[in-house]
Parts: C-alpha cells; structure tokens; sequence
C-alpha cells in the first residue's frame, strides 16, 4: 500500500511539472491522464495539486528581479546594474527579450486551475470523509485562482485570451489552437463572474489556523474591488489614444465610450467587502501610528490583510533593504519624490506646511526629516535616523550614507544607497543575515486599507457622495496619525480636489506595495512622473550631502503602457494581436 501511494504522489509531481512547464500557452496536455483521474479519487493527492496551484500567486518581494513594480516607478531606485530591473529602467526590452515575462506563467496556472475544477468532482475519498460541501470549496478556491491568474495578466499585458472552461484535447489541430484576445471589458466581465461565482462559495472566514492564505469570500470580494477600480480608470474607460488597438475583426480592445457608471459599480464592489465586516484597520495596542502603520506587515494574520502569500521570500527584502552596517546590502532606496510626497505632521504636503525646513538641524537631524508624519517615520530610513536591527542587538546606531559614513558610496562596492534613503517598510528588525536569522511573516497581496481607499477613489470619481468619500479617506488619516480633513487647520474637500487628496494619499499609503506602477498608467500620469529621479548627493559628506541630484533616470515610451506579448507567442498565435508600439 505505501508503495502505491507513493507512486502516485511521484505520478502527481511528474503531471505538475510537465502540465506547467508547457513553452507556449496553448499547448496541449499531457496524455497521462488515466493516472491523473486516478489521483483525483484520493483526498491528500488532490489537496496537494490544489496547493500546487497556489503557488502560481506571486511572492513580490523580489523587486530587482521578479518583479518591477516599484523600481520602475517614481518609488525606489535598485542600486544593482546587473538586475533585471535596470534593463526596464535604460529601456533595454523588446518583444524578443521581454524581461518580467508572466503571460505564460499565469497561463499555466489557469490552466492547472481548470484542470483542476473538471476533474475534483465525484472524488471518493473526500466525498466519503468531508461531503460535497469540500469538493464544492475547493473548486471555488481554484476558480479564484484562476480569476486572480486572469487579473495578473490583464494588469501587465492589457486585453487577453479567455479559454474558460475548456481543456484542450491530446488531439487538438493547429487551427484549433489558434485563439483571439477578447476585449479588455469582454475580460472584465468574464473575471467578475468567476469571482462573483467564487465568493457565493467560499468561506468567510479560514475554518482554522491552518487555512489562513487560503481563498475566502473577501479576498474574491477584493479583487474584484481592485479590477472594476482600474476598469472604470481612464486609461480603460474611454481611452481614445488607443482608439487603433483593434482586434483582428475590427473591434477595439479598448471601449472608446467613457461610462461613468463604472465607477458606481466600483464603488458597489468595495462597499461589499467594507459590510462583511470582517476586516478593521490594523492598530498597534500602544496606539503608536509608526508601529500601527509598520504592524500591517511585520505582525502576521492581523484583521486587516484579506489576501496574503504564506510562502515568501521576505527575509530576501530585509537583506536587501537594510543597512550594510548591520548585515544588509544597503540598496533598495526610496528616491527623492516618494520622500517628498509625505505629509507633514499638520497633515499637509511640504509644499503647504509651514512646519517643513530644508535648511539647518534639529538634534542632529536635517530639518527636511523633522515633524513628518508618522508613516514618514514607519517607511523611510534616512541620514541621521537612530536604527535597530538586523546585526544591531544593543544601542540604536545612527544612520550615515554620506559619501564617508559607515553606510556610504565611499567604502560600499556596489552595495550602497544611490539617493541617500533606503526602505523601512516591511523590513523587519528581527532579521538577521549575519546570524543567518531571518523573520518569517505573510507577504500581503490584499488588505483594507486598499479597499478604503478604493472606495473613496470610486465615490469621488462617479460624484454626488463627496462626504462618504471622504469619511473613508479620513479613516486612512487617522490610523496614520495625522489630522482629518474637516478639522481645524483642514478644510474639506470635495470635487476634482478630493480626488486628487485620493490620489495623494493612496500614494503613501500603499507605497512600496506595488501598487504605484499601475495607478499611474490607469490615471494616465506616468508621463509626468516618469524621466530623471532625484535624491541626496551620496558623492557629498556634512551639508554638501543634503542636495538634490539626479539619481536616476527611467526611460519611457508610449509602448510601455504594457508590456509586449513575446514574439514567441506571436509566432504561433496567428489571431493574436501585439499591444501598441511593440
């Protein structure tokens, strides 16, 4: 008997590798499949390949080379040249040599999904044990994957190729391989229905501990709050400059009727997960908002994270981020306008504080870096700040990336800050690489302060119900310790000024979560933000450090809205469209 369950967990692991490492997205299955019928009878065989799907959610915290999404934006600045992000940042990437290429990933990933779902039903063994009820969540769990895998390409390459439920056959033709992008709203709808679907089933909450990381009905809630947001954005809603993004019958990928009502509708899709009211803006229990604010991330399963990453590389961002000094590699640096962009401890930009100085110190500290706002505090290691962590167990040192300091250009190598900051946010102290000691924790891919700040962002778009709008911004403020608007020294605000506060406000909010390089492209800004990046002089020491320079330089092309379909693809799609300028 064990000799045969062991075969088929080995028959099990062989069908995931050669089902997943297909080369192009429409190639057939394998012709195993007897086996894998065989397998779907068994309840922890099955568990498994369901686990295995899970693994095609991206773990983010590799933002050098797994992802781009905060070094291609005006976020950070990667120290490296040799990562794959500076080839992005120079422009270096084409159609044949597209770096960060997910399509085919995702790809398979639905397609162990849809697999998956035609194939759990009528398993013995969990029909026997637990019911119909688990067959019934798991194939709602795969068809939430499968949704969010749909989401993940729409979001990087624009309209896409839905194949539904169908498998395609051993046998299948060449022609019939050959299918179309459908519309970037045909795909909208099509993932709203499977989350919609999804959610009907899935628990509200994990039934134990063991659960958590799994689908729930929030976090399809979530995603569908998140992708009717970006639908109802300009850069979908009405676009005319790709008014000759066209399919191969003539249609336009891209609707070239601007609908207000999509904002309505995603403003309905973040009320519902706000009224299961089973999330709450994480707060620290001293009250203290920097802990609050660093707590979302560094203290795991807390009320606000909806959708998260068990498994994770986080302990490679810690490393990374953290100060050479104390056995970090000192290079993942903020730039100068993401410092810039945070409030004042009044609640207001630097730009309207009287409370903000770039000129003399206060206890050692430049005044650029005084009586900012709390989450200044919880994300941004700066010259002067006192820092614990990583190889520093007693006394706080204090930071020093002047071009002689201890974390400076002068004595680094490579491994030295190019704007004079370096992240602080979701770094946490209890790693250690020089004792080989690194702090396990979820990475958060969802959670409430996002779908606040959705919500408000949909409100104030769509119209009519500024103050709600602004009760749920103001709701953000508070955690964060600043003051709300509508309290003295703020006025309120209301029309095309509260959506630009959103907007203000959901950039430092979810700075450094990947979220910044899709809300400038759905807003259609990326042109103004992109271009030279700023930071402190690293070749200065004393004063002459604190000066603006260019740090960094990010190239952009109207193509770059989205990133190219390989010519791989190409190649073998004969109906597949290539995006605009690619």
């Amino acid at each position: 008997m064990k000799k045969n369950v062991f075969f088929q967990y080995i028959t099990l692991a062989f069908f995931i590798t050669g089902y997943c490492s297909c080369s192009n997205f429409l190639d057939q299955v394998p012709n195993d499949r007897q086996t894998i019928e065989e397998v779907f009878q068994k309840k922890r065989p099955s568990e498994e390949y369901l686990a295995n799907i899970y693994n095609f959610v991206p773990d983010e915290s590799d933002q050098w080379n797994g992802h781009p999404w905060t070094g291609n934006v005006d976020e950070i600045n990667v120290a490296w040249a040799k990562w794959t992000i500076y080839q992005l940042n120079v422009g270096n990437w084409s159609a044949g040599t597209s770096p960060f290429y997910k399509w085919q990933h995702y790809y398979n990933g639905i397609r162990s999904a849809t697999y998956f779902m035609n194939h759990i039903d009528g398993n013995k063994e969990i029909l026997s044990l637990d019911g119909q009820s688990l067959i019934d969540q798991y194939k709602a769990e795969a068809r939430f994957l499968r949704a969010f895998f749909y989401f993940m390409n729409l979001r990087q390459y624009g309209p896409v190729v839905l194949i539904g439920d169908k498998e395609l056959p051993a046998d299948a033709s060449a022609a019939d391989l050959q299918l179309p992008r459908s519309s970037f709203d045909e795909c909208v709808e099509y993932i709203v229905s499977e989350l919609d679907q999804a959610a009907a089933v899935l628990p509200v909450t994990p039934a134990t501990d063991r659960d958590y990381g799994r689908a729930t009905r929030g976090a399809a809630l979530a995603l569908k709050s998140r992708l009717l947001l970006y639908a109802a954005s300009p850069e979908f809603n009405g676009n005319k400059d790709f008014a000759s993004f066209l399919n191969i019958d003539g249609t336009p990928f891209i609707s070239q009727t601007v609908d207000r009502e999509k904002w309505k509708r995603a403003a309905d899709a973040a009320k519902a997960v706000i009224d299961l009211n089973e999330y709450h803006l994480y707060e620290d229990p001293s009250g203290d908002p920097v802990k609050s604010y660093r707590g979302i991330h560094l203290t795991p399963w807390n009320n606000e994270c909806i959708f998260v990453r068990k498994s994770n590389d986080l302990w490679n961002w810690d490393y990374n981020c953290s100060l050479r000094s104390a056995g970090g590699w000192n290079g993942i640096s903020p730039v100068q306008e993401m410092v810039d962009s945070y409030f004042m401890r009044d609640g207001k930009p630097i730009s309207q504080s009287d409370l903000y100085s770039e000129t003399g110190f206060t206890n050692g500290v430049y005044n650029m870096y005084v009586n900012r706002e709390p989450r200044f505090y919880a994300s941004v290691l700066y010259n002067g700040a006192q820092y614990k962590g990583g190889a520093i167990t007693q006394n706080p040192i204090t930071v020093d990336l002047t071009y002689s300091g201890r974390d400076g250009k002068k004595n680094g190598g490579e491994d030295y800050s190019h704007t004079g900051y370096l992240v602080l946010k979701n770094v946490s102290p209890e790693t250690n690489r020089l004792a080989n000691i690194s702090n396990s924790r979820p990475y958060v891919l969802i959670r409430l302060g996002e779908i606040y700040l959705n919500y408000a962002e949909a409100l104030a778009e769509y119209g009519g119900n500024d103050a709600e709008a602004m009760k749920y911004l103001n709701l953000i403020r508070k955690r964060a310790g600043i003051p709300e608007y509508g309290s003295p020294g703020l006025p309120p605000v209301s029309g095309a000024t509260l959506i630009q506060k959103i907007r203000d406000e959901r950039r430092i909010e979810l700075a450094f979560e990947s979220h910044r390089w899709f809300d400038v492209r759905r807003w259609k800004i990326v042109k103004s933000v992109m271009g030279n990046l700023h930071g402190m002089n690293v070749d200065g020491d004393g004063d002459e450090f604190y000066r603006r320079v260019v740090a960094d330089n990010h190239i952009w092309k109207e193509a770059y809205y989205w990133f190219p379909l390989s010519q791989y693809e190409m190649d073998r799609g004969h109906q597949l469209v290539q995006n605009p300028g690619w």
